[in-house]
C-alpha cells in the first residue's frame, strides 16, 4: 500500500503546517531547549536535541497505537473489514470535507489542551519526550481532522496500522526538525507563508474526500496498483 504510506507521510506534513499549531512551534521548540526564538541561532544544538526528543515522544505514541491497532483489529473476519472500511470511508471522507471546509463540525473547533505537569523532571531532554507524548494525546482540534483519517485509515487496514502511523509521525517530525534548526528563520518564513499553507490544508481535504470513496468501496488496493490511471491510459 504504498500510495497508503505516502498519504501518511504528506497528513503528518499538513498536520505540522496547521493554522493553530505552526506559529507557535518554533517559540515553544526554543523554550524545551532553554532559550527565546531570537537567541535560538547560537543554542542550535540544544534546541535541534529537544526538537528530537520531542519527535520521539509523539512517535513512540503512535507506534504503540499502531501495534495495537494491528493486534486487536488483524483477526477481525472478512465480513466485519468489508463494513469497517464501509464505516472508515465515511469518517474519512467527513475528515475530508471538513478539512476542505465545505462542512463545519463544531467539536473539532474547540480547543482541547492536554496538561502536563513536568516540573518535576530535571532533564530538559526527558521534558521535550514527555510533551511529545502528549502532544499526541492531547491533539488540537484544528490536525484532529488530519489525524483522526490517518487512523481510520490504519483501522481499516490493521495489518498496515503500525507502518502507516510510523510513516504518519515521520511527515511530522521531519519538519519539527528542521524548525529546530532554523528556529529564529523558520518564524519569519511561517509569517510570510501562513496563507498559502491554509490552502494546502484544504487541498489535502479534498485528497481524504477521494481517499474515503475508495475506503467505502473497498478499492482502495486498485487505486495503490494504479490500475484507474492504466486503464485510462489505455483507452
Amino acid at each position: 500500500m504504498e500510495l497508503s504510506f505516502g498519504i501518511a507521510f504528506i497528513a503528518g506534513i499538513i498536520s505540522f503546517l496547521s493554522p493553530c499549531i505552526l506559529p507557535i512551534i518554533p517559540g515553544f521548540l526554543a523554550y524545551l531547549g532553554g532559550t527565546t526564538v531570537s537567541e535560538a541561532s547560537g543554542h542550535r544544538r540544544e534546541v535541534f536535541l529537544n526538537a528530537l526528543f520531542f519527535v520521539l515522544g509523539f512517535s513512540t505514541v503512535f507506534a504503540v497505537l499502531g501495534v495495537l491497532l494491528n493486534t486487536l483489529l488483524s483477526t477481525v473476519a472478512y465480513d466485519a473489514r468489508i463494513w469497517m472500511s464501509r464505516i472508515g470511508g465515511v469518517f474519512i471522507i467527513i475528515f475530508g470535507l471538513y478539512l476542505a471546509k465545505l462542512i463545519r463540525i463544531p467539536f473539532l473547533e474547540r480547543e482541547y489542551k492536554f496538561r502536563v505537569g513536568v516540573g518535576h523532571i530535571k532533564s530538559r531532554y526527558a521534558s521535550s519526550f514527555v510533551f511529545g507524548a502528549a502532544f499526541a494525546a492531547g491533539w488540537t482540534p484544528c490536525v484532529g481532522a488530519v489525524l483522526g483519517g490517518i487512523l481510520t485509515l490504519a483501522v481499516v487496514q490493521p495489518g498496515s496500522a503500525f507502518f502507516l502511523l510510523l510513516t504518519y509521525a515521520l511527515g511530522l517530525g521531519i519538519p519539527f526538525l528542521l524548525v529546530g534548526l532554523f528556529a529564529a528563520g523558520a518564524q519569519s518564513f511561517i509569517a510570510r507563508h501562513g496563507r498559502t499553507m491554509e490552502y494546502l490544508t484544504v487541498a489535502f481535504g479534498y485528497v481524504l474526500i477521494v481517499l474515503g470513496v475508495f475506503v467505502f468501496t473497498n478499492r482502495l488496493a486498485r487505486l495503490a496498483n494504479f490500475d484507474l490511471l492504466n486503464r485510462f491510459l489505455l483507452q
